[in-house]
């Protein structure tokens, strides 16, 4: 089975496209065995590039646990690039089916290759009985979460897949190892959430970590980075459009109004392509 790895920012992820090839038979086992590190590919999660009835391609992804994920923003920039640089939609603007709909992305072409896409990542989602979470509020703003002996105000955003938001005057220094696993299976979030730590410069930039729900600690995450831009609005302390630093790079995100979407735009990147022995 023919493979490609590619990232977003250091999110990696190995993609089988399905176009010209079978699907895997147990994608759930394999993303497990293929994200290994140690014996595997290695990556955080393993993403279907499928053909679609709605659109150019459609896309699954799995995490590095095998779970299946709605929604993966860093994963959809590399599946644009894809389509353009493998000739399946060889154009400047694709779209791809997800488990959050159907998302235009743009393509910034630069020698024949796809460089940098912009994504339209759809409304964010902010009723909490849809996000899902228990906390209280719709959406939920700064709302007290017990953790460990701890309390956290925690901001709770959907954007096709849940997202926790906590503000923090130091993010490198959050136990993120410790407190990540314990707020991702917290059961205010019924359906298990990723986490973001984040501190804010100014209105228009912030830095931020990210605890991925069925991953762990990832050096970028394109749906929680839109996140803490809705998460900074509603909360007042930045800006409808901000520059997000991240561990792997940083991210342009612009949620224009309300009642719109939310745009990110980022780079992705091919790193190697090659052939895994079992399907």
């Amino acid at each position: 089975m023919k493979f490609t790895k590619m990232h977003g920012l250091g999110n990696d992820y190995v993609y089988i496209e399905t176009f010209h090839q079978p699907e895997p038979s147990d994608p759930s086992l394999l993303a497990r065995t293929i994200s290994d590190r140690h014996f595997g590919v290695g990556s955080d999660g393993l993403i279907l590039i499928m053909p679609s009835r709605q659109a150019d391609a459609r896309m699954r992804m799995f995490n590095a646990d095998g779970s299946e994920g709605e929604m993966c923003g860093n994963g959809v920039r590399c599946v644009a690039k894809y389509l353009h640089d493998h000739g399946i939609a060889r154009k400047e603007r694709v779209t791809v089916e997800t488990g959050r709909g159907v998302l235009s992305l743009d393509l910034k072409i630069d020698q024949g290759e796809a460089k940098l896409v912009r994504v339209d990542m759809g409304t964010p989602i902010l009723r909490a009985a849809e996000i899902p979470t228990l906390l209280p509020g719709d959406p939920p703003i700064d709302a007290p979460l017990q953790v460990d002996g701890q309390t956290f105000a925690v901001t709770a955003v959907s954007m096709g897949n849940p997202h926790a938001i906590i503000f923090v005057e130091d993010s490198a220094a959050f136990p993120l190892e410790r407190l990540g696993p314990l707020i991702e299976n917290h059961p205010m979030f019924p359906r298990r959430v990723n986490l973001h730590v984040v501190d804010v410069f100014g209105p228009e930039e912030v830095r931020m970590r990210t605890w991925e729900r069925g991953s762990g600690i990832t050096l970028a995450c394109g749906t929680g980075a839109c996140a803490v831009c809705v998460a900074g609005v509603l909360t007042g302390r930045t800006s409808r459009r901000i520059l997000a630093h991240l561990p792997g790079g940083d991210l342009q995100l612009e949620w224009p109004e309300p009642s719109e979407s939310v745009f990110m735009t980022g780079p992705a990147t091919e790193v190697f392509s090659g052939e895994w022995p079992a399907g």
